[in-house]
């Protein structure tokens, strides 16, 4: 079992580095949104303040690069890399699943490099949601929490993979009821995280009820894990390479997502999926996320240097400021109140759910 799920995330950074595994025709949303420009902006931009806080957490920028990887060797090196790079620019990261380390102690090094490698970082362990009804429980969550030293603990909702993946799990039944346990009997914070099929209003409902205490959207338009299960069963003859091709742009997109949740619920959000620029991460925060994780763009500079990783993530950061300067925006809590305009098919999904989309393009209008 250890050695297969090793060999699968091998795989899988394989995939994410070599194949088309993004989305086609889905799309995250963002192009939908648009900010409304300030010709006077009344702002200095080199005194904008890109700080912020998430699960009392000081963050020097809205920005932590996703769970990625772990578990295989050259997981450690990816890990190292950008556990550096966000220790540098004051950022977190996530883990990969690290079900292989609770499996095979021999890999806990892949994912402990993090924290070795960034000391004071904000880092989120990560471990399956469906794991938790095939016999894992707060004792795995717990190993996992301290192999990273981790601040918060993502258990990771993959229903989609699981249905695809020829060796997946897919009985999730009973779910909801075993993260409801773990919330409440642990001591560090519980984000649910999607891993590129999106959450919606009702399941944010439950899951804050269940204790969470942040979501990370995870929505379609980024990679897609079908897309990723497609590539790896390309050369066999199952029935699962067809269903990756069926349901390879499933699921909601990102913009819809963090809009379902932001205007469901109170819960801080991390809106992830698809974001590829600091203005992809502006539009994300004005519409109500929290933070911003970008996950598949860091995955390319992290197998090259930490310089690369750090380089990028400055790029992504000097996107950001741009757009706020651009807003008038001098802090990330003005941004998220900065105007913006929902249209095109984002416009049309949440208006037939029912969701307001008037009011965030009239913010300061008079």
């Amino acid at each position: 079992m250890a050695e297969e799920t090793q060999r699968r995330k091998a795989d899988h950074i394989r995939i994410c580095l070599n194949e088309k595994a993004q989305a086609k025709k889905t799309t995250s949303g963002f192009e939908d949104v648009h900010f409304v420009h300030k010709a006077l902006p009344e702002v200095d931009k080199n005194k904008i303040d890109l700080s912020t806080y998430f699960l009392g957490h000081k963050f020097n920028a809205p920005l932590m690069v996703g769970a990625m990887t772990g578990g295989t060797p050259q997981a450690e090196k990816i890990n190292a890399n950008i556990a550096q790079a966000v220790e540098k620019l004051g950022l977190g990261m996530g883990v990969g699943s690290q079900r292989a380390a609770v499996e095979n102690v021999q890999l806990t090094k892949t994912f402990a490099v993090a924290r070795k490698k960034a000391p004071t970082a904000f880092i989120v362990a990560n471990l399956g949601g469906v794991q938790l009804v095939h016999g894992y429980g707060l004792n795995e969550i717990k190993k996992s929490i301290e192999m990273v030293d981790a601040d918060a603990v993502a258990i990771h909702l993959n229903a989609l993979q699981e249905a695809v993946q020829p060796e997946g799990q897919t009985n999730f039944e009973g779910v909801l009821e075993k993260i409801s346990e773990i919330a409440d009997k642990l001591d560090k914070p519980v984000i649910v995280k999607e891993t590129g099929s999106g959450i919606a209003a009702e399941e944010t409902k439950q899951l804050e009820a269940a204790g969470v205490k942040a979501l990370d959207v995870g929505g379609a338009g980024g990679t897609s894990f079908a897309a990723v299960e497609y590539y790896r069963t390309i050369k066999s003859e199952t029935d699962t390479q067809s269903l990756g091709e069926t349901f390879w742009d499933w699921g909601i997109p990102t913009v819809v997502s963090i809009v379902e949740i932001a205007q469901t619920s109170k819960i801080p959000v991390i809106g992830s999926g698809g974001i590829r620029n600091g203005t992809d991460m502006a539009k994300a925060i004005a519409l109500g996320s929290t933070l911003t994780s970008v996950t598949q763009p860091i995955l390319q500079a992290a197998v090259e240097s930490t310089e690369a990783t750090q380089r990028l993530l400055s790029v992504l950061m000097e996107e950001l400021k741009t757009t706020m300067f651009l807003v008038g925006s001098k802090s990330v809590q003005q941004l998220a109140k900065a105007p913006v305009v929902v249209m095109g098919n984002t416009s049309k999904w949440l208006e037939l759910r029912g969701f307001n989309i008037k009011e965030y393009a009239n913010r300061g209008a008079r």
